[in-house]
């Protein structure tokens, strides 16, 4: 029987909404100069936080965990945080500063609602099948993992890895969205999607800024394997 991947959905209330974010991501000023990888993000993120993740700030230990493998230019993920609760907005008059808990790279032990600290790519898939394994060990059956990877972290060989090894083990509580900016200096004969297919993955291919059309493709049942969605986004220049 196909499960369908649609879950009752746990978050704190806050009052911001999407058309929030780009205000809340004015905030954060400095030297970042990720802000292409930041705004790419967006449109993703608040849909898993929004209609998809089962998530607050309790930190349950049933919870969905997401993961941001794309760690570089967090601006997006820390609006989309706050805006759904996890922190005041006044964190971001502090972002960069020194000993602020928002730096250019989200840190796990500093900002609420980070599970992973990345920024140093290739890591983000990795960590994931390591943890699907893990919930899986401990019977957490319940809790889906979602890591979010960019096109260009496809030039690292631990994903590679990662992507091989997830489909054979028939990690199905682990879901892929990987943003397609059209950054990668290697490609596949149809696609990125091509790699996670031809190791057993369900993919999908959406426009990375249709809220709906994400949505369709993050909760479509994928029984027995991993699911990836690739959000194109386009390349910076077509945006």
């Amino acid at each position: 029987m196909q499960e369908n991947q649609t879950r009752e959905r746990v978050v704190d209330s806050a009052p911001y909404g999407f058309d929030d974010l780009a205000g809340l991501m004015s905030r954060m000023t400095g030297d970042e100069k990720h802000s292409e990888a930041a705004t790419s993000t967006m449109d993703a993120l608040w849909v898993l936080y929004d209609r998809v993740l089962n998530v607050d700030s309790s930190l349950r230990e049933d919870r969905d965990r997401f993961y941001l493998s794309k760690g570089h230019g967090p601006q997006a993920f820390y609006a989309v945080l706050c805006a759904k609760g996890f922190f005041a907005p006044e964190l971001f008059d502090m972002f960069g500063a020194f000993r602020s808990p928002l730096g250019y790279h989200p840190d796990r032990a500093l900002v609420p609602g980070v599970e992973i600290s990345s920024g140093s790519l290739g890591h983000g898939l990795p960590l994931a099948v390591g943890t699907a394994l893990g919930l899986r060990a401990r019977g957490l059956d319940g809790s889906r993992l979602w890591v979010m990877l960019g096109d260009g972290e496809f030039d690292e060989g631990s994903n590679h890895e990662a992507v091989a090894y997830a489909a054979r083990a028939g990690l199905d509580r682990l879901n892929a969205v990987v943003i397609d900016n059209h950054s990668a200096t290697q490609g596949w004969p149809g696609g990125l999607e091509s790699r996670f297919a031809a190791e057993g993955w369900a993919t999908r291919r959406v426009d990375g800024r249709d809220h709906d059309a994400l949505e369709r493709a993050f909760t479509a049942p994928h029984p027995g394997r991993p699911a990836l969605v690739v959000a194109d986004v386009g390349a910076p220049g077509d945006r």
